[in-house]
């Protein structure tokens, strides 16, 4: 049997063992210079920054990689310096040229605009999934190179199709597909032609805290510190092990196995909460619990049933008593700790009013409509509580329970009357949501664009009118304002009923201290984190 202080530290050697045998061998606490954390990993597939577009992958890329910006943890409205000094737009609002700060990679080679601008190229030229959030801004494989220069060793410039916000730029570039590898590096490996791609889904070529050592898929992570990166602390290596049960974690984590725990239930929480010797790391995250209701249903295309529907739920009761510790009431459709969310909670249930709007729409005797959810909890006892709740009304609903896929399959066939779901936000940016709940701008079967508010035959030309100005709007305090505007309308006049916001919980024993959670994974860092 290998020795826990092998496991912990060993190299090449014996990076690993089974989960198996982590979670049966008794072992003492973890070493203070080394942070094992339990968490579900297997949804990753690559830790190429310009192609992977997953919540884990994207965490760990970001405690890798540096961006030219960030997002300011504490306040969404403002974007923080990285690998970018300063910036600057021309007047038209098509040219963005950048000065660069000093930087160094892992490798101990500079960050330079020339790695800046290959990183970029790259990713528009790969064309991955999270591309889209860049050539949005018309970079295309056939014009990146001369749309995205380093006119020298810390100068890059940026050329954009049309005139575009700096702030809607910038947030863009803070994701992970704004990410910058070391050029040279990178070349070395590639392969055929794959810019790098097969040896950087197992490797990394950063600038970040920290150094992929080793992955194994659904087994283990292991970064160590980058030398001449901005990491600071006492940590050496971080260790993310793959443990799927949840009260595996709960039980590693109270045993001093593991030092964070990412995936613990409600009832596990509560069973930490006062307990002095674990800290909770909370935070509300960019996704939504919302239902949508498909206009192609005679009844379901009534306003007034939209806000009978939105009236008639238990909104309060449901956060309280089924999803108390792992989701917060929200309703609009931009998710809080973004730039430009509101807080505003109109809706709250109210029968009676609802019933009058029930009876406005032609319909106070009702209907029966049929309510696709996902099989997972919450999803199973949110939908019995929303059927009790529009049975009070006249609804008459029938649940149809299935897995994730199945649900998201049949509403992207539009084929769904009333589905409860969940919408993940792609990038740190307004614009992501209210693109998908807003602009429509074919609604017919074989449209190309088939964004959410599609898939429930949405379409208000008003709403998008409204959403491109916002999303052009140059003036960042006005385009704060327009989509704060926008919010209030479309939660009144949508067929959409956004219910909650996910919170997620880092159980970590107190001797950690500055793990951070944010509201993207990719902000998720352990780059202040140390140990006691």
């Amino acid at each position: 049997m290998v020795s826990r202080r092998q496991f912990l530290i060993g190299g090449a050697a014996v990076p690993f063992l089974s989960y198996l045998d982590l979670a049966t061998t008794a072992f003492a606490d973890t070493p203070k210079d080394i942070l094992v954390v339990a968490q579900q990993l297997d949804n990753m597939t690559s830790l190429d920054p310009h192609e992977s577009f997953e919540a884990v992958g994207g965490e760990v890329i970001s405690n890798m990689y540096q961006k030219l910006v960030r997002a300011n943890a504490e306040d969404p409205s403002k974007v923080d310096p990285v690998l970018a000094a300063s910036w600057e737009a021309d007047a038209e609002g098509k040219v963005f040229t950048f000065k660069l700060a000093r930087a160094t990679f892992s490798s101990g080679a500079p960050v330079t605009a020339e790695d800046a601008a290959f990183s970029l190229q790259r990713a528009i030229k790969m064309n991955k999934g999270a591309a889209f959030i860049i050539n949005q801004f018309g970079f295309t494989a056939d014009n990146v190179e001369s749309r995205i220069v380093a006119s020298d060793d810390t100068t890059l410039v940026l050329t954009t199709e049309k005139p575009t916000a700096i702030a809607f730029l910038l947030y863009c570039l803070s994701a992970n597909i704004g990410a910058v590898v070391e050029k040279k590096v990178v070349l070395a490996n590639e392969v055929n032609g794959d810019r790098g791609n097969a040896w950087l889904q197992k490797n990394s070529a950063g600038s970040g805290s920290f150094v992929l050592q080793s992955w194994k898929a659904s087994e283990s992570i292991a970064l160590t510190v980058n030398p001449h990166g901005p990491y600071k602390g006492n940590l050496k290596r971080v260790i993310l092990r793959h443990v799927t049960d949840p009260s595996a974690q709960l039980l590693m984590l109270q045993k001093g196995d593991v030092d964070i725990a990412r995936d613990l239930t409600s009832e596990q929480l509560k069973t930490l909460q006062g307990d002095p010797t674990i800290t909770l790391v909370r935070k509300q995250i960019a996704s939504l619990v919302l239902m949508s209701l498909n206009q192609s249903n005679a009844n379901l295309a009534k306003p007034q049933v939209w806000q009978a529907v939105k009236w008639a739920l238990d909104y309060k009761g449901m956060q309280e008593n089924i999803v108390p510790l792992t989701h917060t009431i929200h309703q609009s459709f931009e998710p809080a700790g973004f730039p430009g969310a509101i807080d505003d909670t109109p809706f709250q249930k109210d029968v009676a009013k609802a019933k009058a709007l029930m009876a406005e729409a032609g319909l106070a005797d009702g209907f029966d409509i049929t309510l696709d959810h996902y099989a997972a909890q919450p999803y199973p006892d949110l939908a019995q509580t929303i059927q009790a709740n529009l049975g009070e009304i006249g609804i008459r609903v029938k649940l149809q329970s299935a897995e994730n896929r199945q649900v998201l399959t049949k509403m992207r066939a539009r084929q769904h009357e009333m589905a409860l779901s969940a919408w993940g936000t792609d990038y740190f940016d307004p614009n992501s949501n209210a693109e998908v709940f807003n602009i429509n701008k074919d609604n017919s079967d074989d449209a190309k664009s088939k964004p959410f508010l599609w898939r429930s035959n949405f379409k208000n030309d008003d709403f998008a009118a409204k959403a491109e100005a916002a999303r052009d709007e140059k003036d960042p305090a006005k385009r704060i304002a327009l989509y704060e505007a926008l919010q209030r309308e479309h939660m009144n006049n949508s067929p959409f009923v956004f219910m909650f916001q996910t919170v997620r919980t880092a159980a970590c024993r107190t001797a950690v201290q500055g793990f951070r959670l944010g509201v993207l994974s990719e902000a998720n860092s352990y780059q202040e984190t140390t140990k006691a």
